[in-house]
């Protein structure tokens, strides 16, 4: 059941993601639903990857993102004679003390943003895989936790791809969400000129959240309710990726598990309690395309990942809407009162919030559910 503190939870949530959201998009011009998926990525306790042509915004996406919230922040600039231990840190023996002391690397901070991860060697890229999946940091058999929250904003550039790395799959799984921001529209591209001309927005740009704020927001994201049926549609998504004929390599369940945090802060970003397939199916092609690797025949026929799960999102069908489960002592058929449409809390006597009045039409009618 709704208690009043977890209503007031998402209230608080709803208010501080605006501030961000408002503060970012102040920087970041005509985008934003590239702003929002980054900010559910921070609350879904994801990374984020920023893949995009030179000189759309993509670090400065990640530096606005990360100076919005009152954290400490690390700029890694990757490049190809960057070592491991820079990103890690690293032991260094202290003549006074005779001993090894560590020193901290560029990893130790709640926001790390990696520029152009893909010109580092794949040695370093590796540093931050146990960080990524983990949250911390083993240097000569000792391990170091990372702070809470943690979260590595990367960039990278797909069209200039000699002399660099590209990220091996099982990096590319560590990152819960690949956006890309494209080229603004002609009036958000006038617009910034006005701002950015003389100086640059992100000099004025001022702390609007905290981070034990950004933590109590993230708890709150782990309380929003996920019902069996929508489980079950994440599931099925993920595991149509596996025996495609367009793919060699389908998702993994970290995909699915990826999936599900990322409905459930899309819900919350919503001021809903409870995640609906349509949270899922918004998020499917950001968390699950970069995952994937076409066949040969595939790419010769330009098949691209995204449009498989697209085509995957048509094919699969989508949870019916129907009344929750018969709450315990009540006779077959009568009013639940105690779920919603998909296994939602809800108090006895009170419609579930974005759940209609009975004799209206139900969420997602129109569209077959």
């Amino acid at each position: 059941m709704t208690t009043y503190d977890e209503r007031t939870n998402l209230s608080e949530l709803s208010a501080t993601a605006g501030e961000v959201r408002r503060c970012v998009e102040s920087v970041i011009e005509g985008k934003p639903e590239v702003v929002r998926l980054s900010l559910t990525v921070l609350l879904a306790e994801g990374h984020l990857l920023i893949e995009d042509v030179p000189g759309v915004g993509k670090t400065m996406l990640a530096k606005a993102l990360a100076k919005t919230i009152d954290c400490s922040v690390r700029r890694i600039q990757f490049t190809p004679d960057l070592l491991p231990s820079d990103i890690t840190g690293v032991s260094v023996y202290d003549q006074q003390r005779k001993d090894f002391e560590f020193k901290p690397g560029a990893v130790f901070a709640q926001i790390v943003i990696g520029d152009e991860i893909n010109r580092a060697s794949p040695k370093t890229q590796s540093a931050l895989l146990e960080s990524m999946e983990e949250r911390q940091v083993t240097i000569d058999g000792q391990t170091y936790e990372l702070p809470d929250p943690f979260m590595v904003v990367a960039t990278q550039n797909p069209v200039e791809m000699e002399g660099t790395y590209p990220l091996p799959e099982a990096q590319r799984d560590r990152f819960m969400v690949r956006v890309s921001i494209g080229y603004p529209s002609p009036a958000a591209e006038l617009e910034m000129l006005d701002v950015h001309g003389s100086t640059s927005p992100l000099d004025d740009l001022q702390p609007v959240a905290h981070a034990h704020d950004i933590a109590k927001l993230i708890e709150t994201v782990r309380g929003v309710h996920v019902s069996d049926a929508v489980r079950r549609y994440a599931v099925e998504l993920v595991a149509a990726t596996r025996s495609h004929a367009d793919l060699r390599l389908g998702a993994s369940p970290r995909a699915t598990l990826h999936l599900l945090r990322a409905a459930k802060a899309s819900a919350a970003l919503a001021g809903r309690e409870f995640a609906l397939p349509d949270d899922v199916q918004s998020l499917a092609v950001p968390v699950l395309a970069h995952r994937l690797l076409p066949t040969a025949q595939a790419q010769l026929n330009r098949r691209t990942a995204e449009q498989v799960v697209t085509e995957i999102l048509q094919r699969v069908p989508v949870p019916a809407v129907g009344p929750g489960p018969t709450p315990p002592g009540a006779a077959p058929g009568a009013p639940g009162g105690v779920t919603g449409p998909y296994g939602q809390p809800q108090a006895p006597g009170h419609p579930a919030p974005g759940h209609p009045p009975a004799g209206r039409p139900q969420p997602g009618q129109a569209r077959g559910y």
